[in-house]
């Protein structure tokens, strides 16, 4: 089982944690940013994270694991290997996060649902919703970094494999914004290396 201070190595030996002025997905601003690709990019460390995911829920009796994309897609592939079990993922179509391509959860199945990094836990929650719309029973979510530090509640068993406590800001709160830094939209542009 990795340690705490083993992953926050793998993302500090990654360059993955950024400072500066970040606009993240929840529309809220933050100095910090982990870029989770630094470290996904690297296939033994992806695996080895997402050992961890299958190994916590190995006796949940997990059928299909599923990922909102995008980072949720690699998670949810590897763990669904490692496993031995299916894995899905879903996608925004029309701003709602939903399975597409053909993908479907059977009433009854039992899901696991694995994010990357969560601030406020809005796409997980999708993610959740979209499984639920089919009848699936989402029995758990694994997290690569809990932004929250552990306040966030999803309503299911959650496991975090980092927990982190990174300020974030509404816009009209943000001293970045007040300083006049430079906003960055994670994603968009070029990121310092």
């Amino acid at each position: 089982m990795l340690t705490t201070d083993e992953i926050t190595a793998m993302f500090t030996d990654c360059g993955a944690l950024l400072q500066g002025h970040f606009l993240l997905t929840s529309g809220l601003h933050s100095g910090q940013y982990l870029e989770k690709f630094r470290v996904l990019q690297h296939p033994k460390l992806t695996s080895g994270l997402c050992r961890e995911f299958a190994e916590r829920f190995q006796d949940a009796g997990i059928q299909v694991v599923v990922g909102p994309a995008t980072g949720g897609i690699i998670l949810a592939f590897e763990t669904g290997r490692l496993m031995g079990i299916r894995s899905i993922f879903t996608e925004r179509e029309n701003g709602k996060m939903s399975l597409r391509r053909g993908f479907h959860v059977a009433p009854g199945t039992r899901v696991l649902v694995v994010e990357d990094i969560v601030t406020t836990g809005g796409s997980v929650r999708e993610c959740i919703e979209a499984v639920c719309s089919t009848g699936g029973d989402v029995v758990g979510v694994g997290l690569l970094v809990d932004r929250s530090n552990g306040k966030l509640d999803l309503g299911v068993r959650t496991e975090s494999l980092l927990r982190a406590n990174i300020p974030t800001f509404l816009e009209s709160e943000c001293p970045m914004c007040a300083h006049r830094v430079e906003l960055v939209k994670p994603g968009s542009r070029e990121l310092p290396v």
